[in-house]
């Protein structure tokens, strides 16, 4: 039996997910929570074999969740699920130690087949994924210069998606819980890394690069 802790802050996305793999035998949902903290207090206690961890939580990031989770229990698969599309966070994920990345307009075939795959202590990528990654890799292999965008720390992604969308610095600090003052440090880092000049030049170099979420 494969035991799961599943975090998602939205009731009825954690209820549909329930039930969705109550009709799986070697599958069961062992723990529910709804924020980062809480996920880190019951990967502690519970006795789980794999988490199911949605990136936009509350109160903790999810990928510094998960960060801290391979740190702290690095034999623990944690399987990312989220809305956001592959290709902005699941390259992220696989370099902080998640065993797979899924949107969440996965099928159940498609959900299952993951958790069982990094359960079983294997890394599930998805085709679409796979191809993307190879992409990367090859890209990557014919030049040793990376984008800026991939030079920025997952602190400095999330301030620069945020001004791109057109936050403020103090709509920005309140999303992410920093002090204004942190934002701006981050907003310097991000216009020296993009070579931006202003809020509208980051902007910019995320529409050219398709960055801005969906």
């Amino acid at each position: 039996m494969i035991r799961i802790l599943l975090c998602d802050d939205h009731r009825i996305v954690r209820e549909g997910l329930k039930q969705i793999l109550a009709d799986t035998p070697d599958i069961e949902v062992a723990a529910e929570c709804a924020d980062g903290p809480e996920v880190l207090r019951k990967a502690r206690v519970e006795a789980i074999d794999l988490v199911l961890l949605d990136i936009a939580i509350p109160l903790q990031d999810g990928l510094d969740v998960l960060r801290q989770l391979k740190q702290e229990m690095p034999r623990l698969p944690v399987l990312m699920l989220s809305t956001y599309p592959e290709k902005q966070y699941a390259a992220r994920c696989y370099r902080l130690g998640a065993a797979g990345y899924l949107n969440k307009s996965a099928d159940t075939e498609q959900l299952v087949a993951a958790i069982r795959k990094a359960a079983d202590g294997g890394v599930y990528v998805s085709p679409h994924m796979a191809e993307t990654l190879a992409a990367e890799l090859s890209a990557y292999s014919a030049s040793t210069q990376r984008a800026a965008h991939e030079t920025l720390s997952h602190r400095e992604y999330q301030v620069f998606q945020l001004i791109a969308a057109g936050r403020s610095v103090k709509e920005i600090a309140d999303q992410l819980t920093l002090s204004p003052n942190t934002v701006s440090t981050y907003r310097s880092r991000i216009l020296e890394k993009t070579g931006a000049s202003n809020d509208v030049g980051i902007a910019m170099y995320a529409v050219r690069h398709q960055l801005l979420p969906a």
